[in-house]
């Protein structure tokens, strides 16, 4: 497969290239409590365009956790020639303003990771109700990026497993057409690291396994992502996808970061509570270099970045690798 034509310094460059955004884009879901609604954001020049399936996180805002959050994210990768497709999945306040959240709720930890699956099978389909983008998606490279819930989602596509807390199976839901991955403010491990409410509201957390987890994935984690209602363990809870799966991993560390990694859900977002858009512009810079040499082996665009952010004299946050 050929390299993009669309080329830029993803490790360096800020300026970006026109973008094209199409929603929803609507994908037939039988079975599914109703069909599937996607954004699709473009470069408006190239070819060969690898893609990344952003999934949402969750949340009090309205229109957040769907297929219209994460414009800082989405907008970027797509000016540095990636396709990005983003799912409003069915735990989208935008789907049911008042989520149910009991135990007994849907499993959703399983229908957004079938989104996902969903959307790949309708790639051809996507190319379809967006003309501007036919014959310019390269198929075979695909990556998946998630926040929060989302990177939960992402999590089980790259090979993490859990035990389905309503038959006692081991679920496994990895995707062997996602050969990259990027997790931000991911869920770490179960078991006693779990608060009583994450027990109890989101059970599903209590047996995550990230042993089989070996796709190629960077891990981004604030130091000042505490999620105290969600775990005991603190900040490090974050860094658990990269610490218990096996590599090759890396691990982007952001200083002073909250559960918003500076803002990246949305601009101007009220429930950021360290918004800073110098960081957001970091998270977009390292992910995007991260993904781009590990679809084009031999791009050293990560190396590149992971120098630029170690030379700064006040730098926003540290890289390690196993």
């Amino acid at each position: 497969m050929s390299e993009p034509t669309y080329t830029a310094d993803v490790a360096t460059a800020d300026a970006t290239a026109p973008v094209l955004s199409v929603s929803p884009v609507v994908l037939p879901a039988p079975g599914r409590a109703v069909d599937l609604q996607v954004r699709v954001s473009a470069p408006v020049t190239g070819s060969d365009l690898p893609v990344i399936l952003l999934s949402h996180g969750l949340g009090p805002s309205n229109n957040l956790s769907s297929l219209n959050g994460y414009a800082p994210l989405a907008t970027y990768w797509a000016a540095h020639g990636f396709v990005v497709i983003q799912p409003t999945h069915l735990d989208s306040r935008t789907l049911d303003p008042a989520p149910d959240t009991d135990a007994g709720a849907a499993p959703h930890w399983r229908t957004r990771a079938e989104d996902m699956k969903r959307v790949l099978d309708g790639l051809d389909a996507v190319e379809d109700a967006v003309p501007q983008l036919r014959g310019r998606i390269d198929h075979g490279r695909v990556a998946v990026a998630g926040h929060s819930m989302g990177g939960h989602t992402a999590s089980l596509l790259l090979g993490a497993r859990l035990t389905d807390p309503f038959d006692g199976k081991e679920v496994d839901l990895a995707e062997p057409r996602i050969t990259a991955g990027v997790l931000l403010a991911a869920p770490g491990r179960g078991g006693d690291a779990l608060t009583e409410f994450t027990a109890e509201t989101y059970s599903f957390f209590l047996t995550s396994d990230f042993s089989t987890m070996t796709t190629p994935t960077l891990v981004v984690a604030g130091d000042q992502d505490a999620s105290a209602f969600l775990t005991v363990k603190g900040p490090d809870w974050h860094t658990d996808p990269y610490v218990l799966a096996p590599g090759p991993k890396s691990l982007l560390t952001l200083f002073d970061a909250g559960h918003g990694l500076g803002g990246i859900s949305g601009y101007d977002v009220a429930e950021t509570t360290d918004e800073n858009p110098e960081r957001v512009a970091a998270v977009g810079r390292l992910t995007c270099a991260y993904l781009r040499s590990e679809l084009y082996p031999g791009d050293r665009a990560w190396q590149i970045a992971r120098d630029a952010l170690a030379a700064g004299p006040d730098p926003l946050g540290r890289v390690e690798s196993k």
